[in-house]
């Protein structure tokens, strides 16, 4: 009886770890792979035995009660001990295996990871992927991920990083809105063109596009026609026609290997920011962990290589 109630304690701490730190049971739930009313019961037990009330609940939030602002800290660290024991038993594995989580925004998840699962999968079918697409910056070790995919400059925060490409901007248009229009030789003529532009949905301000022009780097808003608050809007647009458009070199990469866009202006092309994997440091000796991260490294590479001539 003992080791039953040591043993419903500690899934409940587990449970409240993971409760606290997402907001909710439902999102929990999904984290630990059960149902929300079985997190809910986990918790409830938990607040029975310590004679506590660890969360003030209403119909929309979850809320740590001051006690459980105390408790929580160290439940997350049991939780990420124990996490670190599972962790070294699968290393101890050499074949890769398991769940593998992984996070990354929306236009790396589509056009980065998405596309290179089949052929990991062929090498390692052990091994279960869990593709989250999130825009939102998420905390990696409270969500149990395993590896997350960024783009641009990272705060310090920890977790071990391995850049795998630089992200290169450059202009794409089709062939047929070329054929009718003809093809601009440098970023001035831009103003006699059709062209599509990004909006950011978290500030509402337009792109501001790129150049390196005379060993300096410029920038300049076209006047667009259509302006859309998706990167993926923008090559859609793009491929029916709708003139001259800039985004990465990795989102292009399928559609100029289909022959459906072309790139403008590669000679004035600019590299910005990295496109960077992260880890936490209990996922150092996961194999799952090392293979996805060389397999996405190394397709990181070819996609990026694959949609502009290098220089």
């Amino acid at each position: 009886m003992k080791e039953q109630i040591v043993l419903e304690r500690l899934t409940g701490l587990i449970a409240f770890a993971r409760a606290g730190s997402l907001g909710s049971y439902t999102a929990a739930a999904r984290v630990l792979g059960i149902s929300p009313s079985a997190v809910s019961k986990s918790v409830q037990r938990l607040e029975q035995q310590l004679g506590i009330s660890l969360f003030t609940r209403t119909t929309r939030s979850l809320t740590l009660t001051p006690e459980g602002r105390d408790l929580h800290e160290r439940a997350l660290k049991l939780l990420q001990d124990a996490e670190a024991i599972g962790q070294a038993a699968m290393a101890a594995r050499s074949e890769p295996s398991g769940t593998l989580r992984i996070a990354a925004s929306l236009p790396i998840g589509l056009h980065l990871i998405a596309p290179i699962l089949p052929a990991f999968r062929s090498l390692h079918p052990k091994v279960t992927i869990d593709l989250r697409i999130d825009d939102q910056l998420i905390d990696i070790v409270e969500q149990g991920i395993d590896v997350a995919v960024r783009i641009g400059e990272l705060a310090d925060s920890g977790l071990l990083s391995r850049q795998l490409t630089r992200l290169r901007l450059c202009a794409y248009a089709s062939p047929a809105y070329l054929a009718a229009r003809g093809t601009p030789l440098h970023p001035d003529d831009l103003a006699s063109y059709e062209t599509v532009n990004l909006r950011y949905r978290s500030s509402g301000q337009l792109f501001r596009w790129p150049f390196r022009i005379g060993g300096r780097e410029v920038e300049i808003i076209p006047s667009s026609g259509v302006v859309v608050d998706a990167s993926e809007a923008v090559v859609a647009t793009l491929v029916a026609g709708g003139g001259i458009g800039m985004t990465a070199d990795f989102v292009a990469a399928p559609y100029v290997a289909r022959g459906e866009l072309v790139p403008l202006l590669t000679e004035f092309a600019v590299e910005r920011h990295g496109v960077t994997a992260l880890w936490p440091e209990s996922r150092r000796a996961n194999p799952a962990v090392r293979a996805f991260l060389d397999h996405l490294h190394h397709a990181a590479r070819q996609i990026a290589g694959a949609a502009l001539p290098s220089d």
